[in-house]
Protein backbone atom coordinates (compact mmCIF):
# COMPACT_ATOMS: atom_id res chain seq x y z
CA UNK A 1 0.00 0.00 0.00
CA UNK A 2 1.55 3.41 -0.98
CA UNK A 3 1.77 6.07 1.66
CA UNK A 4 -0.45 9.26 2.09
CA UNK A 5 -1.20 12.35 3.94
CA UNK A 6 -3.68 13.05 6.83
CA UNK A 7 -4.85 16.76 6.82
CA UNK A 8 -6.47 17.70 10.28
CA UNK A 9 -7.24 20.49 12.21
CA UNK A 10 -4.53 21.30 15.31
CA UNK A 11 -5.41 21.53 18.91
CA UNK A 12 -5.32 25.67 18.25
CA UNK A 13 -7.60 25.71 15.47
CA UNK A 14 -4.80 25.66 12.97
CA UNK A 15 -3.76 23.10 10.18
CA UNK A 16 -1.42 20.51 9.92
CA UNK A 17 -0.53 16.97 8.46
CA UNK A 18 1.12 14.03 8.86
CA UNK A 19 2.69 11.76 5.82
CA UNK A 20 2.01 8.39 6.08
CA UNK A 21 3.55 5.24 5.08
CA UNK A 22 1.78 2.34 3.19
CA UNK A 23 2.10 0.44 7.19
CA UNK A 24 -0.28 3.45 8.65
CA UNK A 25 3.38 4.64 10.56
CA UNK A 26 4.09 8.60 10.82
CA UNK A 27 7.16 9.24 9.00
CA UNK A 28 6.59 13.42 8.83
CA UNK A 29 4.99 15.42 10.85
CA UNK A 30 4.20 18.96 9.33
CA UNK A 31 4.41 22.22 10.80
CA UNK A 32 0.96 24.31 11.96
CA UNK A 33 -0.37 26.42 9.72
CA UNK A 34 -3.04 29.29 9.81
CA UNK A 35 -5.34 28.14 7.05
CA UNK A 36 -6.35 24.73 4.86
CA UNK A 37 -5.06 25.99 1.73
CA UNK A 38 -1.91 27.01 3.46
CA UNK A 39 -1.11 23.28 4.94
CA UNK A 40 -2.68 22.18 1.06
CA UNK A 41 0.29 24.54 -0.11
CA UNK A 42 2.64 22.54 2.60
CA UNK A 43 1.73 19.16 1.46
CA UNK A 44 2.29 20.46 -2.60
CA UNK A 45 5.91 21.44 -1.26
CA UNK A 46 6.92 17.87 0.63
CA UNK A 47 5.74 16.10 -2.54
CA UNK A 48 7.98 18.62 -4.58
CA UNK A 49 10.94 18.26 -2.13
CA UNK A 50 11.13 15.41 -0.33
CA UNK A 51 12.86 13.59 -3.55
CA UNK A 52 15.66 15.82 -2.77
CA UNK A 53 18.02 14.34 -0.79
CA UNK A 54 19.06 18.12 -0.17
CA UNK A 55 16.34 18.95 1.14
CA UNK A 56 17.09 16.55 4.42
CA UNK A 57 18.57 18.57 7.43
CA UNK A 58 20.08 15.65 9.34
CA UNK A 59 20.12 16.67 13.07
CA UNK A 60 20.79 15.35 17.14
CA UNK A 61 19.05 15.96 19.50
CA UNK A 62 19.65 17.11 22.83
CA UNK A 63 19.33 13.52 24.27
CA UNK A 64 21.48 12.87 21.28
CA UNK A 65 18.82 11.50 19.20
CA UNK A 66 19.19 11.45 15.50
CA UNK A 67 16.31 12.99 13.46
CA UNK A 68 15.52 15.45 10.27
CA UNK A 69 14.24 18.01 9.01
CA UNK A 70 12.53 18.34 5.43
CA UNK A 71 13.07 22.05 3.74
CA UNK A 72 11.49 24.15 1.11
CA UNK A 73 13.80 24.97 -1.23
CA UNK A 74 13.73 28.54 0.72
CA UNK A 75 15.25 26.64 3.73
CA UNK A 76 11.88 26.88 5.42
CA UNK A 77 11.44 23.79 7.73
CA UNK A 78 8.17 22.02 5.64
CA UNK A 79 7.90 19.37 8.44
CA UNK A 80 10.01 16.93 10.93
CA UNK A 81 10.61 13.41 11.75
CA UNK A 82 10.26 11.61 15.10
CA UNK A 83 13.10 10.67 16.93
CA UNK A 84 15.08 7.71 15.90
CA UNK A 85 17.48 5.34 17.87
CA UNK A 86 20.18 5.27 15.31
CA UNK A 87 21.69 7.15 12.47
CA UNK A 88 20.05 3.74 10.21
CA UNK A 89 16.80 4.02 11.59
CA UNK A 90 16.62 8.26 10.93
CA UNK A 91 18.27 7.08 7.01
CA UNK A 92 15.50 4.73 6.14
CA UNK A 93 12.89 7.32 7.39
CA UNK A 94 14.58 9.50 5.22
CA UNK A 95 14.30 6.69 2.27
CA UNK A 96 10.50 6.51 3.22
CA UNK A 97 9.47 10.23 3.13
CA UNK A 98 11.47 10.07 -0.52
CA UNK A 99 9.08 7.39 -1.12
CA UNK A 100 5.92 8.51 0.17
CA UNK A 101 6.16 11.95 -0.17
CA UNK A 102 5.32 12.40 -3.66
CA UNK A 103 2.09 10.66 -3.17
CA UNK A 104 -1.20 12.42 -4.23
CA UNK A 105 -3.34 10.26 -2.12
CA UNK A 106 -4.47 13.13 0.68
CA UNK A 107 -7.48 11.74 3.80
CA UNK A 108 -8.81 15.44 4.45
CA UNK A 109 -10.02 15.23 8.05
CA UNK A 110 -10.82 18.75 8.38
Amino acid sequence: MPGYYVLKPAADGQFMFNLKAGNHEIILTSERYTTKAAAENGIQSVQTNSPLDARYDRRTAKDESPYFVLTAGNGQVIGKSEMYSSTSAMENGIESVKTNGPTTTIKDET
